[in-house]
């Protein structure tokens, strides 16, 4: 296809690159990766179909700031060590986001194409970046001119990796403190090997971070072990950063709901994924043949998941209808090809017991959606008389998780809200409490690990522009006591003379207050009042004193500057 001038048009190509990956009858009873992931070839393919908008909408979508088409021009170039490059600058842990972050919601959910098509597969572009990085041992650059300033981080989760790395690239020396065992947070304990394998993608990304000079301190559980005044106190740090996630599981607190088998998403996923319990490891995890997972979000997809893949019959109860379930629409695809049963618009109301304390069932009602509530979803509205039962021996509510309150409890003057999640500036992660930022789920309660790093991100900018603020201030302040220094030091000298002078003098001597308070009336002509204003002292004991007793009265007094805030203490030389 030509334009009127001869030259070649290229046709829109509407179709994503599809992407390799297991068949669903064998990957539902294994843990390897569900998507296979690009080849070069593919990602090149993919790459090609950016339109290079002169305003791309897909960067104001991306929490991180990547900049999306630099990279994706370079793929498509073949040149895949500088598009890794571009995508370092701004992301900490590229082979993550390009597998599990909402891409469909972000930046490609905005792409122009996907006006028309299919929407440019930026996730999977950006994972074959990151996977071809690691294979080829290109690693993010690591020559940082340190600053001398020391940063604590709690939490080695994706807002504590991302504002470490971040900090580490401006030169701060970065100390991570996780209470976990392993770094990584959400990475490790919360997502399945199947979606986010640990060793060859986590922990690779953890290594790169750790390579640019961030220590990472383990079995470390902040606001115990250590406390955020200890952390800005002995230990030296000039800021904080907490991102400690939200690990504190929610249940309905329906009857029934402390039976054996009924356990959190938090634990359940923490024992397979983190402990490695699907591997047979010493950590014990419910293998149920019928399991129920309660909750319609990306948390319970895992679970259900997980469930399957640990060869239970698994069922999805969720409150409201398939439009309104929150889990990204590739879970919920992966979950329904591995052949688990969604029973919507349904809730429980009852959790069955047998005689030895253990689950046998689920009561459940029947749902019906109403008018929106305050989320904007339309509110579930119980059927009456709908009530029916699921036979199951396992039930795991997925209803979400809040921060856990120990870090607050521990720390004075950091405010939280009623949820017990820490009050935050959202555009800098500046708290209540001097020196201290927040950001993650520690903040916002459960989110996406896109968010998390998003907003681990903007602490690190936080921090540096107050850091940079504070030394700023430091030096004017050193530059004022200078100034005042020297001006002390003048009149202190022409003060004593002046009072020797009256003192010696036998004949026609000056008394020794009025000799002060000539000499400080010329300094408050010389200093146009301002040094005058800053012996308060001096004036008060010149005012009330007479005779030799001057020079030892003033001995050892306070000079303060009003303007500068601080007092200085001077030690006069005493009368002849």
């Amino acid at each position: 296809m030509r334009d009127l001038l001869g030259g070649e048009i290229m046709a829109l190509n509407l179709k994503r690159v599809p992407v390799a990956e297991q068949d669903p009858k064998v990957r539902a009873h294994n843990f390897e990766e569900v998507c296979l992931g690009y080849t070069q070839e593919e990602a090149i393919e993919e790459a090609k179909r950016c339109l290079n908008c002169k305003k791309p909408k897909c960067m104001t979508g991306c929490p991180v700031e990547i900049n999306i088409p630099a990279f994706i021009a370079q793929v498509a170039e073949g040149n895949i060590e500088e598009a890794y490059k571009i995508i370092s600058e701004s992301s900490s842990l590229p082979a993550v986001c390009g597998r599990v972050c909402p891409q469909e919601n972000q930046c490609e959910g905005v792409c122009v194409l996907g006006n028309k098509g299919d929407a440019v597969s930026i996730g999977r572009i950006e994972r074959f970046v990151a996977d071809w990085a690691c294979a080829n041992g290109i690693h993010p650059a690591t020559d940082i001119k340190p600053n001398g300033r020391k940063v604590a981080v709690i939490g080695a989760g994706p807002a504590g990796l991302t504002c470490a790395g971040d900090l580490a690239r401006r030169g701060y020396d970065v100390t991570i403190f996780e209470a976990l065992h392993e770094p990584g947070g959400v990475l490790v304990y919360g997502i399945p090997e199947f979606r986010l394998p640990k060793e060859k993608v986590v922990a690779k990304e953890v290594d790169n971070v750790r390579n640019l000079g961030v220590k990472i301190e383990t079995d470390v559980v902040a606001g115990h072990a250590l406390t955020v005044e200890e952390l800005l106190g002995e230990e030296g740090f000039d800021a904080v950063f907490i991102g400690s996630g939200a690990g504190l599981p929610r249940f309905m607190n329906i009857p029934g709901e402390l039976a054996n088998g009924v356990l959190s998403a938090n634990e359940y996923l923490t024992r397979n994924n983190l402990m490695r319990a699907y591997a047979g490891g010493d950590t014990p995890i419910v293998h149920g043949k019928r399991c129920v997972v309660v909750g319609g979000g990306n948390v319970a997809m895992d679970s259900a998941r997980t469930a399957l893949r640990l060869g239970a019959e698994t069922y999805i109860v969720y409150r409201r209808s398939m439009e309104e379930l929150p889990a990204r629409a590739e879970e919920v695809h992966h979950a329904q090809e591995e052949g688990i049963i969604f029973d919507l618009l349904t809730n429980p109301v009852e959790i069955l017991e047998d005689e030895d304390g253990w689950v046998r069932g689920i009561r459940c009602i029947r749902m019906e959606l109403g008018e929106p509530d305050e989320s904007g979803r339309r509110r579930p509205i119980e059927i009456p008389g709908s009530e029916f039962e699921i036979p199951c021996d396992e039930v795991i509510m997925a209803l979400g998780t809040s921060p856990n309150p120990l870090i607050p409890s521990t720390t004075k003057g950091l405010d939280t809200n009623r949820r017990q999640c820490i009050i935050a500036d959202e555009a800098t992660g500046q708290t209540s409490k001097e020196g201290v930022f927040a950001g993650g789920d520690a903040v916002t309660g459960a989110a996406t690990v896109i968010l998390a790093m998003g907003a681990g991100k903007k602490a690190a900018k936080g921090i540096d522009d107050y850091l940079n603020r504070k030394e700023a201030e430091k030096a004017e302040q050193t530059e004022r006591n200078d100034k005042f220094n020297d001006i002390q030091t003048g009149l202190r000298s022409r003060f004593f003379i002046a009072v020797k002078t009256g003192i010696t003098k036998k004949k026609g001597a000056k008394k020794p207050a009025e000799a002060g308070r000539n000499v400080l009336h010329r300094a408050e002509l010389i200093f146009r009042g301002a040094a005058f204003r800053a012996f308060p002292c001096i004036r008060e004991i010149l005012e009330r004193s007479s005779g030799s007793d001057v020079l030892s009265r003033i001995a050892d007094r306070r000079i303060i500057d009003p303007a500068a805030d601080i007092t200085y203490v001077h030690n006069f030389p005493p009368a002849d």
